[in-house]
Parts: C-alpha cells; structure tokens; sequence
C-alpha cells in the first residue's frame, strides 16, 4: 500500500441525456485543479469522475432520438470523455453506473437494506421531477413546479419501496452538528438543516415500476433501484466497495465531493444516511459550489444559454479557459461568464503580466548575456523582497486551496508576478546594461528574475497544466525534472549559472476585444443537441429566414386536450390541460375564451409547442403553447391533426 497521505476527491456523475457545457465543465475543471496541487504536495491522489445513465429522462431522450438508451448514452460518454482530454483533466477513474461493477454493487447495497429492515414496500403518490430525477412534497415546489429547476412536475401515483430515511435523520443532525466541516460553504448547511431535516424527513421512495431503464431490484424485477441510490452508490462501487482488493480501505472515506450547489440535497441528507445504514464513515466534505450563470441566469440545455466549452478551448487554449474559470469566479459563490471577461483576463492576466515577464526576461538574457543565464553578484533593491515573496507563496496557496479558495490562491500567486513585474521597474536593466560598472548588478536581477519565473511556472501547473512545460523548454531546464517539483521552491537559487536559455512564440497573445466580440455570439451557443450552433457550409440562413437546425429547436408534439375552463376574472383567458403521453400533462394559459367554450375543447388534438419557457400569467404556471391560426381579428382556430395519434407524437 502507498504509504503516503492519500486524498480522495470526486465530481458529480455527470447526466449523459445531453451533452455538457461550460457551466458543467466548472466543476471538473476545479477538481481537477485541486486533485494536481494534491499530487504535487505529494499525496496519494484519487480522483473520480463519471456518468449518471439510468433513468426515466435518459430513457425518454433515448426514445425521442429513436436509439436505445444505452446506445444514446454511449455516444454522450464519449463526447464528455473527449472534453475531459481537451480541457486536460486528469482522472484516475471514470466510472459508468451502466458498468458491471457498478450495478453488482448497487443490487447488493439494496438488497441489504431490505434485509436489515431498512427498506420496506408501499405505494407513492406525490410529486415527481423528471429532469431531476427527484420527488417534491406540496408544501415545496414553488408555483406548481420544481424548486430546483422551475419545471413543470407529474404527479405519480405507483408502487415503489421505501428508504425508512426517519430511522437515521436524528443521527444525521446530530452529525452535521457537531462536524462543521461536513457541509460547505457554512451557508448550505443552514439550509439543509432548516428547510430539510428539522421539518422532519419523509421516506424516501428508491424504486419505480414505470420504467425499465435502471437496475432491476433483486428480489422484485418488476421494479428498478431508483436513480439517486443508483447513482450516489458509485463514490464507493468505484472503490469496489465489499471486496477483499477494495480500494476503500486506501480511500475511503472520501476527502472531498466537489458538487453543484443544486445536488446538495441529495450528496448531504440521502447519500451520508445510505453510508450510516452501510456502517461506513462519511466523507470529510460536500462542497456545493456555486452556479455559473449568463447574463440570463443559469446555464440550462432547456433554456438554449449555454456555452460550448469545446469552442472556448479550440479558440483560446485549454490553460486559459481554465485560468478563467478558477480565478475569475471565487470559488462557492455564483459567478458570471463573459466573453468579455474571459478576454479581458487574457489579456491582462495572461498576456500583459504573466506572458510579458517571460518575454521581456528571455529578450534580456539573449540581448545582455548571449542567452546564457548569468552568475548573481551585485545585491540591490528589492533582491530579499522578491525571493522573500516567493519562498512564502507556495505556503499561501497552500494555506487557500485547504479552504478551497482556489480563485485566492491564484491571486496570491499573480502577487508574485506582480512583483517581479515590479522589481523591472525598480531596477531598469536597460540602464544596468549601460554601465560596465554596474554589469554585476545586471547579473544579479537577470538571475533573479528568471528564477521567479521558475517559481511561478511550478506552482501555476495544477491549474495551467500546458504551460509549465513551455517556460521549462525557454528556461533550459525541460529535462531537469527535479526543478519542476513543489519540494524544489523549498529553496532559492537552484538554477544554474550558465544554463542556455531561448526566448519562444508568446505565451499568450493578446485579443483584439471587439473583433472576439464580434466572433462570439454563433459559435459559442449551443444547441439543445450539444452541438455547435453553427450552420454548416452553405446552410447559412439568408435575411429573413432561419435554417433548418434553427427550425428544429422548437419541439412540436401533438397534445390532447383533456379539460379546460375559465380563468376567473377575465374575459379572454381559458386555463387549459393538456396531456403528452410519456412526458406528462401540462397546463396553458391560451387567450381563447372569446373563440370557444370550454367544453368545445375537450378531446382535440392540437400542435403544442413543448419547450417553451414557462411563464405565470394570472397567477397560474403556463407551460407552452397551443398553435392557431387567425385570420384577421374576429376568427381563430386552433391547429389540428387530421386523424387520432398518440399524445407526445413529435412533429417533424
């Protein structure tokens, strides 16, 4: 067994109906990130990533595109996995719940809670979520829809077995209590504890009969392992969890599940009390960061806002992406994406301080010294400040990213760089250069310069994993691995007088704001799809027209309508219920009144757009549209299908 200090680290299982965007990329990004400055203090790191791929949503989408699921889901996993490899994330493990491994373990795990009396069978009727995956009381959705996502919910009346989470929640309390480090930031625990466990928990249905995308329980294959059990089982199955060579005796307990602050819920009630029934210890801590939102708000596929990262990193570079993305947002907070703020970042970050230290030392070194690295030998100003400053900075990040500060623990590096900026000015080689007599002194601040890009170039690779190599390969020391080390900025001075040096293609060229501004806005989005919303070659749209990727982000079905009536107190407004077959019944605020009553409505099949965002009119939550025609302002008909189909048909 390794006989260092190890650190276990996880992501969120990733969702695979769809494919991933920026905001999605954040999470990964940052425990990626946190997973290399473990490796390189030395810990014995393990870091897991995956995929979430059963479900009643994955089963749908998988219809809808007419594949089976696992083979819809195939496809999504390997376009993640290839965005991991372009924004250079580094995983140990990537797990799939679809995998052998991982649904042995889950029907085992279920299977011992039903024999310890922890599971029992009943009948559910309430709430249910399907984009989530998650089960509301009344008393928490808000307006009639999800709380987490603002979709509408289906009320499901079925069969299902029950987790007996009462039986635990005091324990679970008490454990919050007095481990505050457990749930992070401080504010997500308040929430979890007032709006969740003090009210009182409700059993938890963990089995559903209406679909068969899932892992068959056991004793009763009637019913499949409800998602949540399923999918929080894998930060143990991946450990091979009840086995002689398990690896959980190494990892277990998890040092850090990184998350979404929107999953809390599930990592930080469910999960720890399925561990207190499995007699395992908790992870040390659930960090529910922050989202990170358009000027719209959140990131959504069912909204169309989303960035495709894939663009981002084919445009500007997977370091730079990555820089952003850790600095610009401090990490468990909200934060904003830009393109503008993404530029701006590069190039005052990037190009102006960071890529001009580089240069305009290397131009130094080749123009004063032949490209050789100088001897030290005149002390001067700033001289203790500079090495002084970067001896203690590693201590500081450190000192951040144990709090998971990430965004301070840059900026206590950007310090550094900062003043080695500074110490230029300060010292004006150029003038140095002029005067023989002071040629010592130019020797020295060459010297010092250099390794204080030595410094940054280490301590900047968990989180700028490209660009060490690169200022290595221009300082001469690409094959002294022992230079490129944490443990070598134990110490100042380790370079080596003589080492030849040469000036390389600029780190990070800066960007012309307005003309990335005007590249932005078709090649950024993404569709629904997950691809590019890009017309191909010769499918642009002419003036006044759309495209026909355009045309298919608006998703028609054919809906029955099952009941209609009034809206009190006005003239115009009837409140309509429709029904969509597999995807639920939805309600429509539609301006009808003066065309029909209500009662010539029931049992038409009408056009229903199905994606769009819903709105309160009246009070009441409108949940798409129905089409008509109008033919000037006193006639209007709806639209209907000439012959009866299956409610949620799709119209193509």
């Amino acid at each position: 067994m390794d006989q260092r200090k190890s650190f276990y680290i996880t992501t969120p299982i990733y969702y695979p109906s769809n494919k991933l965007h920026i905001g999605n990329s954040y999470t990964t990004v940052a425990a990626d990130a946190i997973a290399r400055f473990k490796r390189a203090l030395g810990y014995d790191v393990h870091f897991l990533t995956g995929t979430d791929e059963h479900g009643q949503k994955i089963q749908r989408q998988a219809d809808r595109a007419g594949k089976p699921p696992r083979e819809f889901v195939d496809e999504i996993v390997s376009w993640i996995k290839e965005l991991w490899r372009l924004l250079d994330i580094e995983y140990d493990d990537f797990i799939r719940t679809t995998e052998g491994r991982h649904k042995e373990k889950v029907a085992e795990i279920f299977k011992r809670f039903y024999e310890q009396g922890d599971i029992y069978k009943g009948h559910y009727e309430g709430w249910y979520c399907t984009p989530c995956e998650s089960y509301w009381q009344e008393r928490e959705l808000q307006g009639g829809a999800c709380p987490d996502c603002g979709r509408p919910v289906e009320l499901v009346k079925e069969e299902c077995y029950f987790f007996r989470m009462s039986r635990y929640a005091p324990r679970l309390l008490e454990y919050i209590e007095t481990h505050p480090e457990f749930i992070q930031p401080v504010s997500r625990k308040n929430e979890m504890v007032n709006n969740f466990l003090r009210p009182g928990l409700q059993d938890l249905s963990v089995s559903r009969t209406s679909f068969g995308w899932g892992i068959p329980v056991p004793f009763d294959p009637e019913h499949v392992i409800y998602v949540w059990l399923d999918a929080l089982s894998n930060y143990i199955t991946a450990l091979n969890y009840g086995e002689a060579d398990s690896l959980m005796e190494r990892y277990w307990p998890a040092d850090l599940h990184l998350i979404g602050k929107d999953i809390l819920r599930f990592h930080t009630i469910y999960w720890p009390i399925f561990l207190m029934a499995l007699d395992l210890p908790l992870p040390r801590t659930v960090f529910g960061h922050g989202w990170l939102l358009l000027e719209g708000g959140k990131m959504s596929k069912s909204k169309g806002n989303v960035i495709d990262p894939r663009v981002l990193v084919e445009r500007y570079g997977s370091d730079a992406v990555r820089y952003f993305l850790l600095r610009e947002i401090p990490f468990g907070v909200d934060g904003t994406f830009s393109l503008e703020a993404l530029v701006n970042r590069i190039n005052t970050d990037l190009a102006n301080d960071f890529g001009n230290l580089v240069s305009r030392t290397l131009t130094m070194v080749e123009r004063y010294f032949e490209g050789l690295l100088p001897t030290p030998a005149e002390g001067g100003p700033g001289d203790e400040e500079l090495s002084k400053m970067a001896l203690q900075t590693p201590l500081l990040m450190e000192e951040a990213m144990d709090k998971l500060k990430i965004s301070n623990a840059l900026a206590a590096l950007w310090r550094l760089v900062s003043r080695s900026n500074k110490y230029i000015d300060e010292n004006l080689p150029w003038e140095l250069a002029c005067s023989p007599d002071r040629s010592g002194r130019l020797q020295t601040v060459i010297y010092n310069l250099v390794e204080s890009i030595r410094f940054v170039a280490v301590m900047v690779g968990p989180f700028m994993p490209r660009t060490p190599a690169r200022i290595w390969e221009q300082l001469g020391i690409g094959h002294r691995g022992e230079l490129h080390t944490w443990d070598s900025l134990g110490s100042w001075g380790r370079l080596e007088p003589g080492t030849r040096v040469a000036r390389g293609e600029d780190l990070f060229p800066r960007r012309n704001l307005p003309e990335e501004l005007a590249w932005n806005r078709p090649k950024l989005e993404m569709e629904a799809t997950g691809s590019a919303a890009v017309p191909p070659p010769g499918e642009a749209a002419a003036p006044g027209l759309i495209t026909l990727e355009q045309l298919r982000r608006v998703d028609l079905r054919v809906a029955r309508i099952i009941e209609a009536a009034k809206v009190p107190g006005t003239d115009r407004l009837l409140e309509v219920k429709v029904d969509l077959g597999q995807e639920g019944q939805r309600r429509v605020v539609a301006g009808l009144a003066q065309h029909y009553r209500p009662d010539q409505l029931t049992g038409l099949q009408v056009l229903f757009v199905a994606n769009l965002q819903p709105v309160k009119l009246r009070g009441i939550l409108s949940e798409g549209m129905l089409l008509a025609a109008v033919d000037g302002k006193e006639r209007l008909a709806l639209t209907t299908v000439d012959q009866p189909v299956t409610p949620g048909c799709k119209i193509s």
